[in-house]
C-alpha cells in the first residue's frame, strides 16, 4: 500500500509515500499538518502523475536544507514548493498542498535512520480509505497538470507526461 524508498544521494534518509482515496477529515488533517502535529507533507494527488515526482521534489528539498538555501520554512513545505514549476510559494500552496475540500491526500514522510517512523501515527489520523501508491494516477488531473506545467501536444510526441513535469520541476530555478 505504501510506498517506502531510500535516497540514493542521502542514503540515511528513507521517504515514506501513503495515498488516501474517499478522505473525510481534510481539514482536521491541513490543520494538523499546519500546527506540527502531522510531521509530513500533504499533497493534493489529483497534480500528481507519479510517485517518482513526489521523490524527485523531496530529494530536492533535501539537499537545499542540507545545503541551507531553502525557500520555504521546513522540509514538508519545500516539498510542496518542489512539486511545482513556478517559484511562487503560494500558488504552489493552492496547487499542490491540500484544501479543505478535498476527498483524496497524498503523505510524504521522510526520516533518517534511527529515527521512528509516524506511519501508523498518520494512518490512524486519515479517515479515508489507504490505496496503493502507484495509483495515484487514478486520481491525477491530467488536463490540470498539463496547463500548469505548460505541456504542449509536440513535447509528449517526444515524451511522457512525467518527463514533461520532472523536467519543469528540475529547470525552475535556472530558467
Amino acid at each position: 500500500m505504501h510506498l517506502t524508498q531510500q535516497l540514493e544521494l542521502f542514503p540515511e534518509y528513507t521517504v515514506t509515500q501513503l495515498l488516501f482515496k474517499d478522505v473525510k477529515n481534510a481539514a482536521d488533517l491541513r490543520k494538523k499538518a499546519i500546527s506540527g502535529e502531522i510531521i509530513g507533507a500533504l499533497i493534493n494527488p489529483s497534480m500528481v502523475v507519479d510517485p517518482f515526482q513526489v521523490l524527485l521534489a523531496t530529494n530536492k528539498a533535501l539537499h537545499l536544507q542540507k545545503a541551507g538555501k531553502m525557500k520555504t520554512r521546513s522540509l514538508f513545505s519545500e516539498i510542496i514548493f518542489n512539486l511545482s514549476p513556478t517559484n511562487n510559494i503560494s500558488e504552489a500552496f493552492k496547487n499542490f498542498g491540500i484544501s479543505d475540500s478535498d476527498r483524496a491526500v497524498q503523505v510524504v514522510l521522510v526520516h533518517a535512520d534511527g529515527e521512528r517512523n509516524n506511519m501508523d501515527d498518520i494512518q490512524s489520523k486519515v479517515d479515508g480509505q489507504q490505496i496503493p501508491v502507484h495509483r495515484v494516477s487514478s486520481l491525477s488531473n491530467i488536463a490540470k497538470i498539463k496547463k500548469l506545467y505548460k505541456v504542449t501536444p509536440q513535447e509528449e510526441l517526444c515524451g511522457s507526461l512525467l518527463d514533461a513535469v520532472v523536467c519543469r520541476m528540475a529547470t525552475k530555478d535556472v530558467l
